[in-house]
């Protein structure tokens, strides 16, 4: 004979809890009223010789307002990164196609020639020179600034060699030294390029900016925007 359980109400109760718990697993969260609704299930199938203590009902309570807390907290953040990557589109569409001054050792004349740059001096220097190659290593060009105060000092390049003649569209490296109280120091060359498209940062990393003849450069390596 088959036995028959008289709790029939415990056992449908558990069952709509195994559901709840389900769908809630399905959602991968477990709201407020999914809470409430355990709570409830939980007090009614208690064991009555041995029910639930207050402070047992109170630490469940603390706990689920952590996990809310939490919940609200990281949405919060999502919200504030969606709105960051929403900026960081906007500013990246403006910056194509404008010219910027970045940190090279390397600079690409095109066939219309001439290029611009500038060099940031800590302290006062009696002559600045920047010194320019081809890509075999030859010296091309050799510029003195003259001397020149602390701070951005920016120089003009027509695109013809020290021989008098119009050097060829390419790819060249340029340095640059300055002399000063202190004796010779080595300064690092920056130089005017055109945006030519952005790339958005993914899983933390930065806006990068693809440049003309210098490839991918970091957002925060701009120095000024022209």
């Amino acid at each position: 004979m088959a036995k028959i359980n008289p709790d029939s109400n415990l056992i449908d109760q558990l069952s709509i809890q195994k559901k709840q718990a389900e769908e809630a697993k399905k959602r991968d969260t477990l709201g407020q009223k999914d809470f409430l609704e355990l709570m409830i299930a939980q007090f009614e199938n208690q064991n009555p010789n041995e029910p639930m203590e207050n402070g047992d009902f109170l630490a469940q309570m603390a706990q689920f307002s952590t996990v809310s807390g939490i919940q609200e907290m990281q949405n919060s953040f999502n919200e504030l990164s969606n709105s960051l990557v929403s900026n960081q589109a906007l500013q990246a569409s403006s910056l194509v196609g404008r010219q910027v001054l970045v940190p090279s050792d390397a600079v690409e004349l095109t066939e219309h020639g001439g290029m611009s740059g500038a060099v940031e001096l800590a302290e006062s220097a009696s002559d600045v020179m920047i010194s320019i190659q081809d890509e075999a290593g030859q010296l091309v060009k050799r510029l003195s600034m003259g001397s020149q105060a602390p701070g951005m000092a920016k120089f003009d390049w027509n695109g013809i060699g020290d021989n008098g003649e119009t050097l060829p569209a390419g790819k060249y490296s340029i340095s640059a030294e300055a002399n000063t109280a202190n004796g010779q120091s080595v300064l690092q060359p920056l130089v005017v390029a055109p945006v030519e498209s952005v790339s958005l940062g993914r899983a933390g990393q930065s806006m990068t900016l693809n440049i003309g003849g210098l490839g991918s450069v970091g957002m925060n390596a701009v120095r000024e925007i022209l």
